[in-house]
C-alpha cells in the first residue's frame, strides 16, 4: 500500500483514497459524511484579494479609534490594544498576552502568510518556505479568534451606554470589516488545491534546476 495515495478523514480517522474532484463537486467521506474537499473556482485569486484586504485593513482596525466616551466632560477613547493594555495594568499578565496574540498578533501572522502564499501561487513564483507557510498558517487557524474579541467589545459596550453616550469610531467599522475578511479567507480556502500548487511548483523549479 503506498501510503502517499491515502488521506484520513479529519472527523473519523478514516482511510480513505485521495480524491481530486472537479470544481463544483464535493467529496465527502462515507462513514460520517464529512465534506473532505470543494474545489472552488479562482480560488488562489479569491484568497490573495481577501488576503490584500485584510492587510489593509489591519492597521486601521488596530490605531484608529474604536469607542469614544465622554463622563464629566472628559472625553476618552479606546484602541484595539487598550484592552490588553488596561489588563496588564489590572496585573493580569497572562491574560493580556493571550489576548494580545489571539486577537492583534497571531491575525497578523495569519493574513501575512495567506497573502505571500497566495500571492507565489498567484503569480507561479516557487518559494522553499511555501511548505512551512502553509503549515504555520494552518495551526494559526485554531488561534485566530477575532470573533470572540468582538463578543468583549459588544459586551463592554452595552455596559457603557448604561453610564454615558458612545461614539463609535473607524477603528470598530474597520475592525468589523476585518473580521468578515479573515472569516472568509478561513472558510473559502482551497487546502487540497494550494497543496497541490504547491507541489507542482516545487516540481517545476526542480526540474528547471
Amino acid at each position: 500500500m503506498n501510503s502517499t495515495n491515502y488521506d484520513s478523514c479529519p472527523e473519523c480517522d478514516l482511510l480513505l483514497r485521495s480524491a481530486h474532484p472537479k470544481i463544483g463537486e464535493k467529496a465527502h467521506c462515507p462513514r460520517c459524511g464529512f465534506l473532505l474537499s470543494r474545489p472552488r473556482k479562482q480560488s488562489v485569486e479569491r484568497t490573495f484579494a481577501l488576503s490584500i484586504a485584510g492587510f489593509i485593513l489591519f492597521f486601521p482596525a488596530n490605531l484608529l479609534p474604536m469607542v469614544g466616551i465622554t463622563i464629566l466632560g472628559n472625553a476618552n477613547t479606546g484602541i484595539l490594544m487598550s484592552g490588553v493594555i488596561a489588563l496588564f495594568n489590572e496585573g493580569m499578565v497572562a491574560v493580556a498576552i493571550v489576548v494580545f496574540l489571539a486577537s492583534i498578533l497571531f491575525p497578523l501572522v495569519h493574513i501575512s502568510l495567506s497573502l505571500l502564499i497566495s500571492g507565489h501561487l498567484y503569480f507561479n513564483r516557487p518559494n522553499r518556505y511555501l511548505v512551512g507557510w502553509m503549515r504555520w498558517m494552518h495551526h494559526l487557524d485554531e488561534w485566530v479568534m477575532l470573533e470572540v474579541y468582538m463578543l468583549g467589545i459588544i459586551v463592554a459596550c452595552v455596559k457603557l451606554m448604561a453610564i454615558a453616550p458612545l461614539k463609535f469610531g473607524w477603528g470598530l467599522y474597520a475592525f468589523i470589516a476585518l473580521i468578515i475578511i479573515t472569516t472568509m479567507l478561513t472558510s473559502g480556502l482551497d487546502t487540497e488545491l494550494f497543496w497541490q500548487r504547491i507541489e507542482q511548483l516545487g516540481k517545476e523549479n526542480n526540474l528547471a534546476h
